[in-house]
């Protein structure tokens, strides 16, 4: 049986590995470390796109499970169809909630309060006094409640927002209450003050904040976006910001990254931040727990955790 281990960090830096692997050091570089085909266990480089996801799959004939350091799995699926079957996915739930959160409402807090005009004024010694929207009273949907979904919830809590909805891909109930399915979307975007996209790229999310969704939300809304760029439908987005009817933040965009010239950049009431809502300090500590964690529990024949699919 085949013991290699590909993991993008040097195992060196991870504490509490578990003996009886060879670990292999791949983080997207042009040459393999070892021949793909004797690997066991392939963590994917982390925020290194699809190209260099895939590229050792094919070879990887011996592999039984493939993790990824981030909580979509969009960036891998396109390769999964050349692994044998049987073979685990496991996503990166508990790694990205935290600095995912955080970013969320620095966002919101940002986008309402109007940081980003107060920086322009101080570029240009301007004093832009006045009275801004709050947090506090709004009514916020956020659509995609699995864990980051969650960790929001828990963030938006001490700011007194009037009600807090709660969407997923299918209903159930949870401790704060019920979360509705996609389904009930139409009905609960007129009355949302701000709309958070959580959710992950599927086929039922590709392209699911289109025109209709957004003509739906009510006016001066804010939509934000922490989940992934073609989730919304950019020409549509665009519309509604040039009209000034609606207000964004995206921490991702379709295209991404944003290439120079395209007319988001400029778009008003517009705030951008580059896809950096796992990129903190807090990504590695957790994603070295969970590499240790995960191949603790392979060499004990355990479980794993994060399991989004198995190969057939």
């Amino acid at each position: 049986m085949t013991s290699d281990v590909w993991l993008p960090v040097p195992a060196a830096e991870i504490q509490g590995l578990p003996e009886g692997f060879t670990y292999r050091f791949w983080d997207g570089g042009q040459d393999f470390p070892a021949d793909p085909a004797d690997c066991a266990f392939y963590v994917v480089p982390y925020m290194k796109g699809t190209e260099i996801a895939v590229r050792p799959l094919a070879a990887m004939t011996s592999v039984r499970a493939v993790q990824t350091l981030s909580a979509g799995i969009d960036h891998v699926e396109p390769g999964l169809g050349d692994l044998p079957a049987g073979v685990q996915l496991c996503n990166a739930r508990g790694v990205h909630e935290a600095s995912t959160a955080e970013l969320t409402l620095a966002l919101v807090l940002a986008s309402l309060r109007g940081i980003p005009g107060f920086v322009h004024g101080q570029d240009k010694e301007e004093w832009r006094a006045g009275f801004y929207p709050a947090l506090a009273d709004k009514s916020v949907l956020i659509v995609g409640y699995g864990s980051i979904g969650a960790a929001i919830e828990d963030r938006l809590t001490p700011f007194e927002c009037a009600r807090v909805a709660r969407v997923a891909r299918s209903a159930r109930t949870t401790e704060r209450g019920p979360v509705h399915p996609l389904a009930d979307l139409p009905g609960l975007l007129p009355s949302a003050d701000v709309v958070i996209l959580s959710t992950p790229l599927t086929e039922a999310t590709q392209g699911l904040v289109n025109a209709g969704f957004l003509s739906r939300m009510k006016d001066g809304a804010l939509l934000v976006n922490v989940s992934r760029g073609p989730v919304v439908d950019t020409k549509a987005l665009l519309a509604e910001l040039e009209s000034g009817r609606l207000r964004a933040a995206l921490d991702v965009t379709d295209p991404e990254p944003l290439p120079a010239g395209h007319p988001l950049w400029h778009a008003p009431g517009l705030l951008i931040s580059p896809h950096v809502g796992g990129s903190t300090s807090a990504f590695m500590p957790r994603a070295k727990r969970l590499m240790a964690s995960q191949l603790t529990r392979l060499a004990a024949g355990e479980p794993l955790h994060n399991i989004v699919l198995t190969t057939s």
